[in-house]
């Protein structure tokens, strides 16, 4: 008798976050949710969305929005546009030589647009104005200057996303990335969490790194967008999406 493994929280990280640890930051429209849009783009769909959850979502986001829709597979509903679709993987922790770095300091609200320069010229990935609020944020300086970056994104139960690694382009080469991953990581395992992340699976440099810090892949996924219809109900064909 075959038996069906039980869903995994890093299967729906989001919603795991938004129903668990981060559940003060959900707004919620009937099963969808997701974090205010100056804290994250991050969304939930349930892990079978029906028709009343398309609604919801649209209803939520607003007519011709454009929404994130992470790790999604599945069909569109007749009316909406795929507007980005890029693969990805996801990495957990499988033997990290986490340690603190010296170096490093806690970043706050303060040092905010500091941060969204240092994001603007190096691209790891979305940021907003309240993203530092989603958990630990460490920051190495030079002559006063942000220079590298990398912190915590969703918090799904016993587990703790690194994300928004980046190394302003004149230092890289000096393993500050690399060393902010293993303090961020620290900090994670000091709470008795466990660290995982996301990247492009066209993004070779960085899996050869993560997997050389002892990541290893545990998922393949997707980072998806799609349009809200302007006019809820118009007919259109559906959009497969692979």
């Amino acid at each position: 008798m075959s038996t069906v493994e039980p869903p995994h929280v890093l299967d729906n990280p989001a919603r795991a976050s938004l129903t668990g640890p981060h559940a003060h930051f959900a707004e919620r429209r009937g099963r969808v949710l997701r974090y205010p849009v100056d804290v994250s783009p991050w969304l939930a769909l349930p892990d079978e969305p029906d028709a009343d959850d398309w609604a919801d979502l649209a209803a939520l986001a607003g007519p011709g929005a454009e929404v994130p829709l992470p790790g999604f597979r599945g069909e569109l509903p007749r009316g909406w546009e795929l507007t980005l679709q890029i693969e990805g993987v996801q990495f957990v922790d499988d033997g990290l030589a986490a340690a603190p770095e010296p170096e490093a300091v806690r970043l706050g609200p303060a040092d905010v647009p500091e941060i969204l320069d240092l994001i603007a010229r190096t691209q790891p990935g979305p940021f907003e104005a309240r993203t530092i609020e989603l958990g630990t944020y460490l920051g190495i300086r030079r002559d006063g200057a942000l220079i590298a970056l990398a912190g915590e994104r969703l918090h799904p139960p016993g587990w703790t996303e690194i994300s928004a690694v980046c190394t302003d382009p004149a230092f890289r080469g000096e393993g500050l990335a690399t060393r902010l991953i293993l303090a961020v990581a620290h900090g994670i395992r000091e709470r008795g969490e466990t660290p995982f992340l996301h990247t492009s699976a066209g993004n070779t440099n960085a899996i050869r790194l993560y997997e050389s810090l002892g990541f290893r892949l545990r998922r393949r996924t997707a980072f998806l967008a799609a349009r809200v219809p302007e006019r809820l109900g118009e007919e259109r064909e559906s959009v497969p999406v692979a």
